[in-house]
Protein backbone atom coordinates (compact mmCIF):
# COMPACT_ATOMS: atom_id res chain seq x y z
CA UNK A 1 0.00 0.00 0.00
CA UNK A 2 1.30 3.44 -0.90
CA UNK A 3 1.97 5.90 1.89
CA UNK A 4 -0.79 8.43 2.20
CA UNK A 5 -3.30 6.30 0.22
CA UNK A 6 -6.43 5.52 2.12
CA UNK A 7 -8.90 2.94 0.81
CA UNK A 8 -12.64 3.30 1.24
CA UNK A 9 -14.11 0.74 3.66
CA UNK A 10 -16.64 -0.22 0.97
CA UNK A 11 -14.10 -0.56 -1.86
CA UNK A 12 -14.02 -4.37 -1.68
CA UNK A 13 -17.81 -4.52 -2.04
CA UNK A 14 -17.66 -2.23 -5.08
CA UNK A 15 -15.00 -4.50 -6.67
CA UNK A 16 -17.12 -7.63 -6.05
CA UNK A 17 -20.24 -6.01 -7.51
CA UNK A 18 -18.35 -4.76 -10.59
CA UNK A 19 -16.83 -8.22 -11.11
CA UNK A 20 -20.26 -9.86 -10.87
CA UNK A 21 -21.75 -7.37 -13.34
CA UNK A 22 -18.87 -8.01 -15.76
CA UNK A 23 -19.35 -11.81 -15.45
CA UNK A 24 -23.10 -11.45 -16.04
CA UNK A 25 -22.57 -9.31 -19.15
CA UNK A 26 -19.95 -11.72 -20.51
CA UNK A 27 -22.22 -14.67 -19.73
CA UNK A 28 -25.11 -13.06 -21.60
CA UNK A 29 -22.96 -12.52 -24.71
CA UNK A 30 -21.55 -16.06 -24.56
CA UNK A 31 -25.06 -17.51 -24.13
CA UNK A 32 -26.33 -15.54 -27.14
CA UNK A 33 -23.41 -16.77 -29.24
CA UNK A 34 -23.93 -20.41 -28.19
CA UNK A 35 -27.71 -20.66 -28.55
CA UNK A 36 -28.99 -22.17 -31.81
CA UNK A 37 -30.86 -19.69 -34.05
CA UNK A 38 -34.10 -21.67 -33.79
CA UNK A 39 -34.14 -21.65 -29.98
CA UNK A 40 -37.16 -19.86 -28.53
CA UNK A 41 -39.20 -19.62 -31.76
CA UNK A 42 -41.77 -22.12 -30.47
CA UNK A 43 -41.37 -21.62 -26.75
CA UNK A 44 -38.48 -22.43 -24.48
CA UNK A 45 -36.98 -25.27 -26.48
CA UNK A 46 -35.33 -25.96 -29.83
CA UNK A 47 -37.79 -27.42 -32.37
CA UNK A 48 -35.04 -29.46 -34.06
CA UNK A 49 -34.35 -31.30 -30.79
CA UNK A 50 -37.33 -33.61 -31.35
CA UNK A 51 -36.00 -34.65 -34.77
CA UNK A 52 -32.47 -35.04 -33.39
CA UNK A 53 -33.73 -37.38 -30.67
CA UNK A 54 -35.80 -39.37 -33.17
CA UNK A 55 -32.70 -39.87 -35.34
CA UNK A 56 -30.43 -40.87 -32.45
CA UNK A 57 -29.50 -44.54 -32.51
CA UNK A 58 -31.15 -46.40 -29.67
CA UNK A 59 -28.84 -47.80 -27.01
CA UNK A 60 -31.40 -50.07 -25.38
CA UNK A 61 -33.32 -52.45 -27.61
CA UNK A 62 -35.87 -55.20 -27.05
CA UNK A 63 -34.86 -58.76 -26.31
CA UNK A 64 -36.13 -59.61 -29.80
CA UNK A 65 -33.12 -57.71 -31.17
CA UNK A 66 -30.87 -60.12 -29.27
CA UNK A 67 -32.85 -63.20 -30.27
CA UNK A 68 -32.20 -62.52 -33.96
CA UNK A 69 -28.63 -63.73 -33.41
CA UNK A 70 -29.26 -65.94 -30.38
CA UNK A 71 -32.21 -68.18 -31.35
CA UNK A 72 -31.29 -70.98 -28.92
CA UNK A 73 -31.41 -68.57 -25.98
CA UNK A 74 -34.79 -67.36 -27.25
CA UNK A 75 -36.22 -70.90 -27.10
CA UNK A 76 -35.19 -71.18 -23.45
CA UNK A 77 -35.85 -67.58 -22.40
CA UNK A 78 -39.39 -67.15 -23.73
CA UNK A 79 -40.62 -70.20 -21.82
CA UNK A 80 -38.87 -69.27 -18.58
CA UNK A 81 -39.91 -67.07 -15.69
CA UNK A 82 -37.42 -64.43 -16.87
CA UNK A 83 -39.33 -63.93 -20.14
CA UNK A 84 -40.20 -60.35 -19.14
CA UNK A 85 -36.62 -59.44 -18.21
CA UNK A 86 -34.72 -57.69 -21.01
CA UNK A 87 -31.40 -59.25 -21.99
CA UNK A 88 -29.77 -55.88 -21.31
CA UNK A 89 -30.59 -56.02 -17.60
CA UNK A 90 -27.83 -58.60 -17.18
CA UNK A 91 -25.70 -58.15 -20.31
CA UNK A 92 -25.61 -54.38 -20.86
CA UNK A 93 -26.81 -52.12 -23.65
CA UNK A 94 -27.35 -53.55 -27.13
CA UNK A 95 -25.51 -50.56 -28.62
CA UNK A 96 -22.37 -51.66 -26.78
CA UNK A 97 -22.47 -54.93 -28.77
CA UNK A 98 -23.95 -54.22 -32.22
CA UNK A 99 -23.74 -51.18 -34.47
CA UNK A 100 -25.26 -51.00 -37.96
CA UNK A 101 -26.10 -54.73 -37.72
CA UNK A 102 -22.43 -55.63 -37.17
CA UNK A 103 -21.08 -57.12 -33.94
CA UNK A 104 -18.18 -54.96 -32.76
CA UNK A 105 -17.81 -56.01 -29.10
CA UNK A 106 -18.60 -58.93 -26.88
CA UNK A 107 -21.20 -58.56 -24.16
CA UNK A 108 -20.30 -59.26 -20.55
CA UNK A 109 -21.24 -62.77 -19.47
CA UNK A 110 -21.31 -63.18 -15.73
CA UNK A 111 -19.85 -66.44 -14.47
CA UNK A 112 -18.82 -68.09 -11.24
CA UNK A 113 -19.21 -66.26 -7.94
CA UNK A 114 -20.19 -63.06 -9.81
CA UNK A 115 -23.60 -64.57 -10.65
CA UNK A 116 -24.88 -64.44 -7.07
CA UNK A 117 -24.71 -60.61 -6.79
CA UNK A 118 -26.33 -60.35 -10.24
CA UNK A 119 -29.25 -62.54 -9.18
CA UNK A 120 -29.78 -60.88 -5.82
CA UNK A 121 -30.14 -57.48 -7.50
CA UNK A 122 -33.76 -58.55 -8.04
CA UNK A 123 -34.25 -61.62 -5.81
CA UNK A 124 -32.89 -60.25 -2.50
CA UNK A 125 -35.35 -60.96 0.32
CA UNK A 126 -33.28 -59.09 2.89
CA UNK A 127 -33.51 -55.69 1.19
CA UNK A 128 -36.73 -56.60 -0.66
CA UNK A 129 -35.45 -55.53 -4.07
CA UNK A 130 -38.79 -56.39 -5.69
CA UNK A 131 -42.34 -56.93 -4.43
CA UNK A 132 -42.58 -60.51 -3.06
CA UNK A 133 -45.83 -61.15 -4.95
CA UNK A 134 -44.13 -60.56 -8.31
CA UNK A 135 -40.97 -62.69 -8.00
CA UNK A 136 -39.44 -65.22 -5.66
CA UNK A 137 -37.22 -63.56 -3.09
CA UNK A 138 -34.43 -65.44 -1.36
CA UNK A 139 -31.98 -64.76 1.45
CA UNK A 140 -28.47 -66.16 1.47
CA UNK A 141 -27.34 -68.50 2.93
CA UNK A 142 -30.80 -69.49 4.24
CA UNK A 143 -32.06 -70.37 0.73
CA UNK A 144 -29.17 -72.79 0.21
CA UNK A 145 -29.58 -74.32 3.67
CA UNK A 146 -33.33 -74.78 3.05
CA UNK A 147 -32.57 -76.58 -0.23
CA UNK A 148 -29.97 -78.70 1.59
CA UNK A 149 -27.03 -77.70 -0.62
CA UNK A 150 -23.66 -76.29 0.35
CA UNK A 151 -23.78 -72.65 1.32
CA UNK A 152 -21.00 -71.75 -1.13
CA UNK A 153 -23.06 -72.94 -4.13
CA UNK A 154 -23.78 -70.36 -6.77
CA UNK A 155 -27.15 -69.77 -8.42
CA UNK A 156 -26.38 -71.36 -11.79
CA UNK A 157 -25.46 -74.66 -10.19
CA UNK A 158 -29.19 -75.30 -9.71
CA UNK A 159 -30.81 -72.66 -11.92
CA UNK A 160 -30.48 -72.02 -15.65
CA UNK A 161 -29.79 -68.29 -15.89
CA UNK A 162 -32.18 -67.71 -18.81
CA UNK A 163 -34.98 -69.93 -17.45
CA UNK A 164 -34.35 -70.25 -13.69
CA UNK A 165 -36.77 -73.10 -13.01
CA UNK A 166 -35.80 -75.22 -16.03
CA UNK A 167 -33.15 -77.33 -14.25
CA UNK A 168 -35.12 -77.30 -10.98
CA UNK A 169 -38.19 -78.78 -12.74
CA UNK A 170 -36.05 -81.32 -14.61
CA UNK A 171 -34.38 -82.44 -11.36
CA UNK A 172 -37.70 -82.72 -9.51
CA UNK A 173 -39.17 -84.72 -12.42
CA UNK A 174 -36.17 -87.10 -12.41
CA UNK A 175 -36.62 -87.64 -8.66
CA UNK A 176 -40.37 -88.21 -9.05
CA UNK A 177 -41.29 -85.10 -7.03
CA UNK A 178 -44.17 -82.76 -7.90
CA UNK A 179 -43.14 -79.45 -9.57
CA UNK A 180 -42.59 -76.41 -7.35
CA UNK A 181 -45.22 -73.72 -7.53
CA UNK A 182 -44.09 -70.97 -9.95
CA UNK A 183 -44.52 -67.25 -9.57
CA UNK A 184 -44.86 -65.32 -12.77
Amino acid sequence: MQPGFKSSPKAHIVRIVLTLVAVMIAGTFIRQAMLPDEFGKLGHYRPGAVEDEANRQARIMSSESCFECHPLIKKIHVDGVHKTVLCEVCHGAYADHVKDDVVFATMPVVRGQDIKPMCVKCHNKIIQAMPPESIKLVAFPEHLEEKKVRTHHICDQCHHVHAPLKWVHEAREMMGLPPERERS
